[in-house]
């Protein structure tokens, strides 16, 4: 498995619209249910209130997810352009792979 970390400074008084985007019945999980090795995401919120988020974006692989990113850049892009109008900062956590036991 293949999982995409970002993190987020959302701007004071756009958590809530931040949080219909980026969360389960967003726009971005919508479109990650086009390509069939999408597996999941979760958006996570700093455990003290602070306005941090986390997206944890699972795929079956690392050329699954290029494959998506390619074919859907420009839709990609117009939900990424609204999603900078409600944050302050973006950060590229990094990509990993999950080991097996």
């Amino acid at each position: 498995m293949y999982v995409v970390l970002w993190e987020f400074h959302v701007r004071a008084g756009a958590e809530a619209a931040f949080e219909r985007l980026y969360g389960p019945d967003g726009a971005w999980v919508a479109l990650f249910l086009t390509a069939g090795d999408y597996l999941g995401t979760e958006l996570l919120r700093a455990a003290d209130g602070a306005a941090r988020y986390v997206t944890v974006d699972r795929w079956r692989s690392a050329d699954a997810y290029d494959a998506f990113r390619s074919a859907a850049a420009d839709r990609y892009a117009e939900i990424d352009a609204v999603g900078d109008g409600l944050t302050d900062a973006e950060r590229f956590v990094g990509a990993y792979v999950v080991v097996d036991d």
